[in-house]
């Protein structure tokens, strides 16, 4: 009998904000908290390769429906990319494909690259990635050394600043929209700059609405673990901390039958059209809406949680 088999799963409902280590996949990480946790559920809230660390929103049971929205905010990294190298997957794992000098920058010079990949910009995704082409990853073609024209996305980068250069090394504050590609945006600025450039590190910083994540480490959960239930589930926040972002609305009995029927009900007195988390007369977290601006709200997506 294997060890995963003998793991007694149970349901679990909550978000893990885990400092992913150098090396493992995204799936890796998740894997490796759900057997810790035992949660019978669990997927992640986009995938960081396996050169990145940082936060990585583990979502477990019931919080998996908030994966999507997780999926879709902004986030932030560190980043470091070197001059003057290209390599053939955009980062340090890639074999070199080309060498170019370093022409002599200052400031100004990078800055004026910089500033035009802000805002809101056509990017072309790296070949070796998971995006894919024909029902197939794109990193799978790649592999096979096989060539495809893969269409530039809209994608939006809100800030990008230089924080540090060290000789050919250049160290940057990213902060973007879903979609955006990191690595693209090192390939892009050495194409800029007339030298090449790849992504040899990245560290995710913060993910909307976890700005300023208490994150841990895989280590402190497996410590946590020897330490019995109590200090692990200490690292479990509630399913509605995905949600804290969002305007708060406490229905009451009618309203909250309505809303677990996935019925639309009228909701007047909103301050303004968009999304809340709704909480049922009992104060369990109920659902996700959506409300229009003559205040019709509607479930994007419902919950079945215990009272908090």
């Amino acid at each position: 009998m294997s060890r995963q088999s003998r793991i007694q799963f149970r349901d679990l409902h909550g978000i893990v904000l885990l400092d992913k280590p150098l090396g493992l996949s995204s799936n890796q990480a998740l894997q490796a908290v759900r057997r810790l946790l035992r949660a019978s559920k669990g997927g992640h809230t986009g995938a960081l390769d396996p050169l990145a660390t940082g936060l990585l929103p583990l979502c477990f049971g019931e919080a998996t429906k908030l994966a999507g929205s997780l999926l879709g905010a902004r986030k932030a990294y560190l980043a470091e990319c070197r001059l003057g190298i290209s390599t053939d997957t955009a980062d340090s794992e890639g074999e070199i494909v080309r060498r170019l000098p370093v022409p002599p920058l200052d400031a100004a010079a990078i800055e004026t690259a910089l500033a035009r990949l802000r805002g809101h910009i056509l990017q072309v995704p790296p070949m070796y990635s998971a995006l894919k082409h024909d029902g197939e990853r794109l990193y799978a073609k790649a592999r096979r050394g096989e060539v495809v024209d893969v269409p530039a996305r809209e994608v939006d980068v809100h800030r990008l600043e230089l924080l540090e250069r060290d000789g050919e090394t250049l160290r940057l504050l990213v902060e973007c929209g879903s979609g955006t590609y990191v690595r693209s945006l090192a390939v892009d600025l050495g194409e800029d700059l007339g030298c090449g450039a790849h992504l040899t590190a990245l560290r995710r910083i913060w993910v909307e609405p976890f700005r300023e994540p208490q994150m841990v480490t895989l280590a402190q959960l497996e410590q946590a673990a020897e330490q019995g239930d109590d200090a692990l589930l200490a690292w479990l926040l509630p399913v509605s901390a995905g949600l804290s972002d969002l305007p708060v609305l406490h229905l009451d009995e009618a309203q909250s039958m309505a809303i677990s029927r996935g019925q639309q009900i009228s909701l007047p007195g909103l301050p303004e059209a968009g999304r809340c988390a709704a909480y049922a007369s009992d104060g369990a977290l109920l659902a996700l809406l959506e409300s229009d601006a003559e205040g019709r709200a509607r479930v994007i997506r419902g919950f079945n949680l215990p009272p908090d």
